[in-house]
């Protein structure tokens, strides 16, 4: 088993809250790594229909079994669960009893909130960050092979091949996540919306024209983008909102969770036309946000990522809130750098002033070094980068 950053934050949290639950996107190894870390703790499913059944239909004799707790595995499955739950933790205050799953964030984020509050803790698990298997025999030889590959653990302990593994990934979301969050009759249309997003990664969110190139309405294609974002396959990374005097862009930014999933929907077949692809550097983009994202949620915190832009096209990629202090980076997917990739971080530091902390440049090449004005980052070399 690959070792997982965020094991460490689990044994924090069940030592701390009585129950723990951990949510993420389908496959992103969520039950493997409980039952790693809580391999004294017995494992329940509730996509078992046997085990459903009895949760549902009798859900005190089915708790009354489990003196010492459990792993119950898509919990959100059963919601009749979270009440007695809730009663069972409050007589008996040992902390950890309970670890739940859950891949659909709306069914058990909801059900949490409701009767579980201030007694559970929350981790979301996104799929394999570069620095998971960085330094095992599993690394991609190359930022363009782990660019297509991408970073769900399937691909990474099966012999699979990511054109097909991630057929299978969108048909099985499709017919199960998105027809329970939705009422979709015409899978087809939402297959395009899907596409046309991989099509918009770095961009800005612009929900009429993904609307009218899919034949949908506007309030249509928000609530897509939210049932996308719920399923951990696309976030919207939001601008930051100090002006400076400056008239800013208030739209989010759209990208995706892994880069092997928007290449295989861009269509994208093997690593050596995803090295002249025109959304290469798009998809480099989102991979390295992507990247900051996995190391705060690895810890056990929630987003402190942005982008600065203002109305002329003056921008920084990213802008991290670290405190007081704001850390401005910058991301180019090329393996040599000119002095034209440092204007936009130039311009944002002279407006920031003292709010800046030590700026950063991402890119595609294999040398890290400094310099007078930013400290330039390899791509291989970014989880040294603390967020």
């Amino acid at each position: 088993m690959i070792n997982r950053n965020a094991k460490n934050v689990l044994h924090e949290l069940s030592s701390g809250y009585y129950v723990v639950a951990v949510t993420g996107p389908r496959q992103a190894g969520k039950t493997t790594l409980v039952k790693h870390v809580f391999n004294h703790k017995k494992y329940i499913s509730l996509e078992d229909p046997d085990e459903r059944e009895f949760a549902q239909q009798d859900t005190r004799r089915f708790l009354a079994r489990l003196p010492e707790g459990a792993i119950l595995d898509e919990v959100q499955r059963c919601p009749e669960l979270f009440s007695y739950l809730q009663t069972r933790v409050d007589n008996d205050r040992q902390p950890g009893q309970f670890i739940l799953t859950g891949s659909q964030q709306f069914g058990l984020l909801r059900e949490v909130a409701q009767s579980l509050a201030g007694r559970v803790g929350l981790l979301e698990l996104p799929p394999f960050s570069y620095s998971e298997i960085k330094g095992t025999r599993h690394a991609p030889n190359s930022l363009d092979e782990l660019l297509w590959k991408g970073l769900y653990p399937p691909l990474y302990d099966r012999n699979l091949k990511p054109e097909n593994w991630y057929k299978g990934y969108m048909q099985t979301y499709i017919e199960r996540d998105v027809r329970q969050l939705l009422n979709i009759k015409d899978l087809s249309t939402f297959q395009r919306f899907v596409r046309m997003c991989a099509a918009r990664i770095g961009q800005l969110l612009n929900l009429s024209n993904l609307a009218n190139e899919c034949g949908i309405t506007h309030n249509t294609a928000k609530a897509w983008i939210s049932t996308l974002e719920a399923s951990y396959i696309v976030f919207l990374l939001q601008p930051h909102h100090r002006n400076y005097n400056k008239r800013l862009v208030k739209t989010p930014k759209l990208y995706f969770y892994d880069s092997g999933l928007a290449a295989w929907l861009l269509g994208i077949k093997d690593v050596e036309q995803l090295s002249i692809h025109a959304m290469r550097g798009a998809l480099f983009e989102g991979w390295v946000i992507s990247e900051l994202m996995k190391a705060r949620y690895n810890a056990g915190y929630q987003s402190n990522l942005y982008f600065w832009r203002d109305h002329i096209g003056n921008e920084v990629d990213v802008i991290i809130e670290q405190g007081e202090k704001l850390i401005p980076i910058e991301i180019k997917s090329g393996q040599t750098l000119s002095s034209s990739a440092f204007s936009g971080l130039h311009k944002w530091l002279k407006l920031a002033a003292n709010d800046a902390d030590e700026a950063y440049l991402c890119y595609g090449g294999e040398e890290s070094y400094g310099r007078a004005d930013a400290t330039v980052i390899a791509w291989s070399s970014l989880d040294q980068l603390q967020v």
